[in-house]
Formats: C-alpha cells, sequence, structure tokens
C-alpha cells in the first residue's frame, strides 16, 4: 500500500492554517503532520517529521519563507516545496522558484486545484500557476520563439525538464544514455539562451500556457 503524502502547513495565520488542514485532511492518501506559525518553527518540524510537501506562505514573522526555502536547500532537504503565498509580484514568485521552490500558486486558488497541485508537485512535477508562469519567464528574459530552434528529441528533453525530472530520470524515460541527455540538456539550455534547467523549465511551462 502507498503511503500517504505527508505535508506541513507554514502560515502566520491560524484561520487560514486550520482552513487549510480540514480540506487536506479529507484527502484520500494526504496526511497533515504539522503547523507552523513561524519559519522558525517550520524549520524544526521540518527537520522532526520530514514531511513530502511543504505548503509554504512567503510572508512569515522573522524568517520569511525565501529565508526559509534557503535554509532547506542547505539543508538538503528532500521536502518539495509548494508556495502558497497572496504575494503576487513576479520578484516574489521568480525569487521562490530559483530559491527552491517546486511550485508557486495563489490563495484565491480553487481548494480542488490546490490538492492536485500538491499530490501534482510530490510526483516531482514543477507546478506553476499562469500568472506566475508569465511573470517567471518574462523575469529570465527568455523569449519562446527560441523554441523553433530545438530538434524533436529536444523539445522531448524539454518536456521532462518541465516535470521535474534528473539526467537519469530523463534518460530512463527516453530510453538512452544518462550521458546523451546530458548532451541533450547543454544543446537545450544553449539554444533557449538560458543559464539553467529551472529557466528552461519556466519557458516551457509559459509555452504551455498559450
Amino acid at each position: 500500500m502507498t503511503p500517504p503524502i505527508s505535508v506541513l502547513i507554514v502560515d502566520d495565520h491560524p484561520v487560514v492554517r486550520r482552513g487549510l488542514r480540514a480540506l487536506l485532511e479529507v484527502q484520500e492518501g494526504i496526511e497533515v503532520t504539522g503547523e507552523a506559525g513561524d519559519g522558525a518553527t517550520a524549520l524544526a518540524l521540518a527537520a522532526e517529521h520530514a514531511p513530502d510537501v511543504i505548503l509554504l506562505d512567503l510572508k512569515l514573522p522573522g524568517m520569511d519563507g525565501i529565508a526559509v526555502l534557503g535554509e532547506l536547500r542547505a539543508r538538503d532537504s528532500a521536502a518539495r516545496v509548494l508556495v502558497l503565498t497572496s504575494a503576487t509580484e513576479p520578484a516574489s514568485a521568480s525569487l521562490a522558484v530559483r530559491s527552491g521552490a517546486a511550485g508557486v500558486v495563489y490563495k484565491d486558488i480553487d481548494p480542488d486545484a490546490l490538492v492536485r497541485a500538491i499530490r501534482s508537485v510530490h510526483d516531482g512535477h514543477l507546478l506553476l500557476a499562469p500568472e506566475a508562469a508569465d511573470a517567471l519567464a518574462r523575469s529570465v528574459g527568455v523569449e519562446v520563439a527560441g523554441l523553433g530552434a530545438l530538434t524533436a528529441r529536444e523539445r522531448e528533453v524539454l518536456a521532462e525538464i518541465a516535470k521535474g525530472r534528473s539526467n537519469r530520470e530523463i534518460a530512463r524515460a527516453l530510453g538512452v544514455a544518462e550521458k546523451t541527455v546530458k548532451a541533450h540538456v547543454s544543446s537545450v539550455l544553449a539554444k533557449l539562451g538560458v543559464q539553467d534547467r529551472t529557466q528552461a523549465a519556466l519557458l516551457a511551462v509559459r509555452n504551455e500556457r498559450r
């Protein structure tokens, strides 16, 4: 039997935490392992419970969500972080993803869509609200026109990158050698004029929304 997805809720508003807990506790295959109202508590609970997914607000007292993301990365945390925020500024979403977030959605999201988002990031996908995807793609200065330069195989590799998969996982999915995937990834980044896999994934997500 597949174990449930364990979720840590991090938000400074008790009413929001209570509402999220009520929503998630009735979902099949999801369990809430704890709640935190500030960054320091979030890190302590993450270390104690090792949740699969951390539902993280960016606006927290003391240590904010970006700082929490940075510390989780420094600790090499395996948790997938889904940012749930009311901060719609493009810079906030961009910084969150660059700091290690696996997804960014906004607090006006439909409850069922939020549950799907949690499952999606847990499965290894990069999940961005349409507004966040557009803002992020603009912030990294990439152009959709660059996709036209990719070969069919490179497009397949880009699609796998957008799912958050590693070179090894892409190699397994496409039935090719890992070193071949590495070469394709380098070519994709060069042709798109981006610096890293995150930027390439953002471009792919933005293109899907068009």
